[in-house]
């Protein structure tokens, strides 16, 4: 497989004591690369790593925003996968949760297995044939899109994005905004303005294209070796050496 040049480095981590570390970004097209060798080349299950990327969002919003209730708006992928585990964390945090997602016919395997697990645990889960609009709270979690979006969002998760966007309460993003063009930063019709975004492993390129859809950016290790990255041609640091989630700044 033929990738792109990696991206120059958009991001940096201000590392305690050592000055700033180098965050380098990756396109859409390399992330995918990533998660191929993850799973095809190395045996990390997505399964593992949808468990890392929801633990730590659920850890990010309990962190920053220190919500009594919390709506999460979960795709019918991965992404919205990661939304499912950081619901259920943030139940057994004690954080009153409900979930919106598609149908459930709709999810991919993996994702309609986290979704099972909230029905089983008793977490309200509604989808989109029995909701008008999903409850507000203290925080909007955004797991509807991922970084496989090509072009404008589609119904009914483009009626949710409209919807969090008019809502009087914060909006936490999981990889990059919904809507919002992983690698070119192109701004989708519509596309979600969140307070903050905990992308994950690395940050993508399309973030530093868009600050006022992206607001401030959190990374988050899903556990890839550096071994993946060497292959990539992707030079990568001890970045998550003072901790699993980490601000960087442009």
């Amino acid at each position: 497989m033929t990738l792109p040049d990696p991206a120059p480095s958009s991001w940096r981590y201000e590392r305690v004591g050592q000055g700033p570390v180098a965050v380098p970004a990756v396109t859409a097209e390399q992330m995918r690369e990533v998660d191929r060798i993850m799973v095809g080349d190395l045996g990390i299950l997505l399964i593992q790593m949808m468990e890392n990327a929801g633990r730590h969002l659920a850890q990010l919003a309990i962190d920053r925003y220190r919500p009594s209730h919390v709506t999460v708006l979960a795709g019918s992928g991965g992404n919205g996968g990661g939304g499912l585990v950081a619901a259920r964390h943030l139940a057994n945090r004690g954080v009153d949760v409900e979930v919106a997602l598609p149908a459930s016919d709709r999810l991919t395997d993996v994702s309609a297995h986290q979704a099972d697990i909230l029905q089983r645990m008793g977490v309200p889960v509604v989808t989109q044939e029995r909701v008008r609009r999903p409850a507000g709270g203290d925080l909007l979690i955004d797991a509807l899109l991922g970084y496989s979006l090509r072009g404008d969002p589609r119904e009914p998760g483009a009626s949710w994005i409209r919807w969090a966007n008019e809502a009087s309460v914060p909006v936490l993003s999981l990889d990059v905004p919904s809507g919002l063009d992983a690698t070119t930063g192109r701004i989708g019709a519509p596309c979600v303005v969140a307070d903050a975004t905990l992308t994950l492993a690395l940050p993508k390129t399309g973030l530093a294209l868009a600050p006022a859809q992206v607001g401030a950016l959190f990374i988050a290790d899903i556990s890839v070796p550096s071994e993946v990255y060497r292959r990539l041609g992707v030079q990568v640091g001890a970045i998550f050496a003072d901790g699993q989630v980490l601000p960087v700044s442009g």
